[in-house]
């Protein structure tokens, strides 16, 4: 899927995902895989409450998510060639990589790790909602109570969390796909820590 520079989203609803992320709130929008809850990752409430939604254990990180590797590079250590050389062939799409994170990156993302995941998905609702957040970038995690089935449409966020997001969005005829998103990590070669529908190697 190709930016076309049409946006999709409205301003007034733009606005409102702005104003929510700014001030410690949480939104709810559809990926290339699954529906994903986001807030600002520099924002402790806002993180804080994606824990309380999904009554998540706080030992399991949040991953970030962008519409862009640029948002994304400010969070996270420098780069390897062999890395960058793999995110440049399969980004945008489902692929996550774990890599090392920077000062900028909170210990109340990562849940006190020194690594966080990046990803970023291949969905142009999920980009303009992403690119609302004042760093441009979410802390994200799917929209589902933890340990029940992963939302796949606007009904089932609203069934979980009914009006406790600040602001579920449509998903204009974009569907999430119900795929898993390949999660990689290099370290002395590749180390695939989940097989998703991209496979590496």
């Amino acid at each position: 899927m190709i930016k076309t520079g049409k946006s999709i989203l409205s301003q007034s609803d733009k606005n409102k995902i702005s104003d929510i992320l700014n001030n410690g709130g949480v939104v709810a929008y559809p990926t290339d895989t699954v529906w994903g809850l986001g807030a600002d990752p520099t924002n402790e409430e806002g993180v804080k409450k994606i824990y309380e939604l999904k009554k998540r254990d706080g030992n399991k990180p949040l991953i970030l998510m962008a519409s862009s590797l640029e948002y994304l590079k400010p969070f996270i250590k420098e780069l390897s060639d062999i890395e960058l050389d793999v995110l440049n062939k399969y980004l945008p799409g489902a692929l996550t990589l774990i890599t090392k994170k920077s000062e900028l990156t909170k210990d109340f993302v990562t849940s006190g790790f020194d690594t966080v995941g990046i990803r970023i998905p291949n969905h142009p609702v999920f980009w303009e909602v992403a690119d609302c957040s004042p760093c441009k970038v979410l802390a994200t995690t799917s929209a589902n109570l933890s340990t029940q089935p992963s939302s796949l449409k606007k009904e089932n966020v609203i069934k979980y969390f009914g009006n406790n997001v600040n602001f579920v969005t449509n998903d204009f005829g974009y569907y999430a796909e119900n795929i898993e998103s390949t999660i990689i990590k290099y370290e002395n070669g590749w180390h695939v820590l989940r097989e998703g529908v991209i496979k590496i190697g």
